[in-house]
């Protein structure tokens, strides 16, 4: 039975550092000693923005649109798309943006093995991306880049805002929560995440990544690695429309936590790291990972534990109330017990047919 107790005490406290313990103490370290970017509101750089696409017939039109009428210098900006062999209409729908737009056809490969091609071609200092579904606000890119006038930086990822359809915002709780623990890490030195959405790198620090792996995890600790800084830009803001459900939510979320669990395995992320950053990746990445496994862990030992004293009798009590909620549709605990079971669900699935590097859009996001 101590055996037992080790385990449960343990788990707990995994779980409680990931999710509450280390976002204080970051936002905390921040407060007392935060790493200003030196930006530059006047520092324009030549940019390429990539859309990599496949089969975007029913937003790829809006996505042009809307990055040709960003307030950036034409002359200074390149516009590709890095078309995945599509199928559909949109190689066709971009060809009239030509000159402005430049159709670039790959072989089916992934979203990674297009913008690997797309950089490989471009020529400018930076280079930004963005998904197909997503509308960037008119300053967005001037907020991106304005952040490289600082020489340690090489990697600057924008805010994601959660829209419907009529443009009501949907940023939920945990999407809050995961954005202001993005700010404090920043402040502090460097995020360890960021989003497919709206991120731009210097043409120089980009580096050709496994196209399992997906840019929003790899690059930070990448360029960390490399001795340089990946920082969080707020005020560059992008916009998509989320997932209509939380089971839509969950199959995204396991097709996500499996090219996360690739890189855990495979990607070297602890190494070369300062200790604070290493201590971040672990926390703030690996624990959250490992949430699903953690939680299975520390039911099932409070079940035999349960007789050994109260609490052990409030902790299954408070799981068995979370679980029940989950099932009986209360939104935010069903959106923790799915996200929290899809990483398991994702492990499984990685281990036991890989990882690919191809995947449709997340179903009601177009």
């Amino acid at each position: 039975m101590v055996a037992l107790e080790v385990l449960f005490w343990i788990a707990f406290a995994a779980l409680a550092w990931t999710h509450v313990g280390y976002p204080l103490a970051v936002a905390a370290a921040a407060r007392l000693h935060e790493r200003r970017v030196r930006r530059d509101d006047g520092f324009l750089p030549t940019v390429a923005v990539i859309v990599s696409a496949h089969n975007e017939e029913s937003v790829i039109e809006r996505r042009l649109e809307n990055l040709l009428a960003l307030d950036y210098p034409a002359e200074k900006l390149e516009l590709v798309v890095a078309s995945d062999a599509s199928d559909d209409r949109t190689d066709a729908l971009v060809e009239p943006f030509a000159p402005r737009v430049r159709l670039l056809r790959c072989p089916r490969g992934g979203k990674v093995a297009a913008q690997n091609r797309a950089v490989g071609e471009a020529t400018a200092d930076v280079v930004a991306f963005t998904d197909a579904n997503a509308t960037w606000a008119p300053d967005a890119l001037r907020k991106l880049v304005r952040n490289f006038a600082d020489d340690a930086v090489a990697y600057v990822c924008g805010r994601l805002r959660l829209e419907q359809a009529d443009g009501s915002n949907r940023e939920g709780a945990y999407w809050r929560y995961e954005l202001w623990l993005r700010a404090s890490e920043s402040k502090l030195d460097s995020v360890t995440g960021g989003n497919g959405s709206i991120y731009a790198l210097r043409r120089d620090d980009y580096v050709d990544v496994d196209p399992r792996f997906g840019h929003d995890l790899a690059f930070p600790y990448l360029m960390v690695q490399r001795g340089r800084r990946a920082v969080y830009e707020p005020e560059a803001l992008a916009f998509e429309k989320p997932t209509p459900t939380n089971e839509a939510e969950f199959r995204r979320k396991v097709r996500m936590f499996e090219h996360c669990w690739l890189i855990v395995g495979r990607g070297r992320m602890l190494r070369r790291l300062p200790p604070w950053y290493f201590a971040a990746i672990v926390s703030h990445r690996h624990l959250r990972y490992a949430s699903g496994l953690l939680h299975l862990v520390l039911l099932a030992v409070s079940f035999a534990l349960a007789g050994r004293g109260l609490v052990y009798q409030v902790a299954l009590g408070i799981q068995l109330g979370v679980l029940a909620a989950a099932l009986l549709g209360v939104g935010l605990a069903r959106y923790y017990v799915l996200v929290s079971w899809a990483t398991v669900v994702a492990l499984w699935n990685a281990l036991r047919r890989g990882v690919p590097a191809t995947w449709e859009a997340a179903e009601g996001t177009r």
